[in-house]
């Protein structure tokens, strides 16, 4: 079983004194900051103008839409000292929130057609994780990562900027977890037994969306949390947790850093997990590319298929070996539906094309329902909790199949994505992925889609059980995940909504091209995948 607690397991130690701008940088944090107005002499109150600009921008900024209304400061920590005149950067450590009211004009239009009136987000107050680098005079080619020139504050005059992207500062992480220690609220632990080389060269990508990543040299890779709360982090949990079952379908963490998170009075403090580095499998290709590839050349991906279900029943099985399960009976299998169901409803007020399938939906969730009061369990367990064909490599050196990112959806809450939950979750998720490979690679008709998800289903029942042997349990999953997919689209890609409808439509028992009662009229609301 995994420890609650990582760094007992691995290696630490006291990290280095703080450079000379830490005292400056602590005697900010000791004061938090909500607004310029009340620290314009501190080290928040100078980067409050330039935060506010620069952090809507990110594409792993979750409040976007809403006004940022002021900011605090959790923690700020110096990494490496930046003297004045110096010409080598330097590197703050900050984690700041961002607070948010709450706002019915961030909800879709459609939300707000509905019966209840508009709905209405509730304030946040996100903790971020920032890493600042600073300099004098930003050379040319990092002036796309400038945040700005603070007036006032340590750090007045000086030119601020995403630290990540600088080769330089990125390496610094690397060699913190490469030595471990603590260095004010911050703590580097290395896995007992693993060796980092020092000097492999840093390469920030730009693909993902909620957090950064960093490669060292083809050899490791650091994913750095950009939003970050209380508790380990199931990216960091459950690979370790799995490395300890010996199952190597999941890369096992090799170093991470975490914070002092600070706590209710009385309260245990928790940390909060803040990056994980881990072996990077260099020329992998992820599931959707692999689909797609297939999908362009009209190839069969059957047997692709049938081996990620195959590993993916691996992983499930350790992660039930190494951490708890438990068993859901009728009062969980009600509170599960009832969630379920509740989606479905805010979803169709919505999205009214979703509305005249509400009915067949709700019969799914109440058929699973049933069969909790007729006395029917099922088994929970940790899961992946957002897969799909992106977060599966098929690695270059031996064709093997490995799964990644398992954070979870970043948007839920922690205490959420860390409840065991039946494994026909992570199934639906993947035979949603499928549908999706097929829409986007044109595929024609349902016949690729059909043959990948019953080959994915084979291959996981070669090792845990066909998860088509329990429908209703799958049905209900799928279902739920179509509707989520619904409503995403709705929001944010209207052109994607016919993609998910489809599989509405059939877990609904529409057959094909049979016209449905609209909240308009009639004729079909979706369509079909383009």
């Amino acid at each position: 079983m995994s420890d609650a607690a990582p760094s007992r397991r691995g290696t630490t130690r006291r990290g280095t004194p703080p450079g000379p701008l830490l005292s400056s940088v602590r005697a900010a944090a000791a004061t938090p900051a909500p607004t310029a107005d009340a620290a314009d002499a501190g080290l928040l109150g100078s980067l409050v103008p330039l935060l506010a600009e620069w952090l809507p921008r990110q594409r792993w900024f979750a409040g976007k839409g809403r006004p940022i209304t002021g900011f605090t400061l959790v923690s700020a920590t110096e990494l490496l000292p930046h003297p004045t005149g110096a010409t080598t950067p330097g590197l703050l450590h900050l984690l700041v929130r961002a607070h948010q009211p709450g706002s019915a004009a961030a909800v879709h239009p459609a939300e707000a057609a509905g019966p209840a009136g508009p709905v209405v987000h509730p304030g946040t107050d996100d903790c971020y994780q920032l890493l600042l680098g600073v300099q004098e005079v930003l050379p040319p080619h990092l002036a796309p990562a400038l945040i700005g020139r603070p007036a006032g504050g340590p750090l007045h005059g000086r030119t601020v900027f995403e630290g990540l992207a600088d080769p330089r500062l990125a390496a610094l992480l690397l060699e913190r977890l490469r030595v471990p220690g603590r260095l004010g609220p911050l703590r580097f632990t290395r896995e007992e037994g693993v060796t980092i080389s020092a000097g492999l060269v840093p390469r920030l990508l730009g693909t993902e969306q909620s957090n950064s990543s960093v490669v060292y040299g083809e050899t490791y890779i650091l994913k750095l949390f950009r939003r970050v709360c209380p508790g380990t982090n199931p990216d960091l949990e459950l690979p370790r947790a799995l490395a300890g079952t010996g199952c190597a379908r999941v890369p096992a963490p090799a170093a991470w850093f975490e914070a002092d998170a600070p706590g209710r009075p009385g309260a245990e403090a928790l940390p909060m997990t803040l990056g994980v580095l881990q072996p990077y499998l260099p020329g992998s290709a992820d599931g959707w590319q692999l689909a797609l590839s297939a999908l362009a050349v009209r190839a069969d991906f059957t047997a692709s298929a049938r081996a990620l279900g195959h590993a993916t029943a691996e992983v499930h099985a350790a992660l039930a070996e190494a951490l708890p399960t438990l068993v859901l009976r009728r009062p969980q299998l009600e509170h599960l539906t009832t969630a379920m169901t509740r989606r479905l409803d805010a979803a169709a007020d919505a999205v009214p094309a979703l509305r005249p399938y509400r009915a067949a939906l709700r019969a799914t969730y109440e058929e699973l329902a049933a069969l909790g009061r007729a006395g029917r369990t099922w088994r929970a367990q940790r899961i992946h909790g957002d897969l799909h064909l992106g977060q599966a490599l098929r690695t270059a050196e031996d064709g093997r199949w490995a799964l990644i990112d398992f954070e979870g959806e970043p948007a839920r809450p922690l205490a959420e994505r860390c409840r065991p939950q039946p494994t026909a979750r992570d199934v639906a998720g993947m035979l949603r992925s499928f549908d999706y490979a097929a829409a986007v690679g044109r595929a024609g008709g349902t016949t690729w889609s059909e043959r990948a998800r019953a080959a994915f289903c084979e291959g996981y029942g070669s090792v845990h059980g066909d998860p088509r042997e329990e429908p209703q349990l799958l049905r209900a999953h799928e279902t739920d995940k179509a509707v989520y997919e619904v409503l995403y689209e709705a929001r944010h890609r209207p052109d994607w909504l016919p993609v998910p409808m489809s599989a509405i439509r059939r877990l609904a028992g529409v057959p094909a091209g049979t016209d449905v009662p609209g909240p308009d009229g009639p004729g079909p609301p979706g369509g079909s995948p383009s």
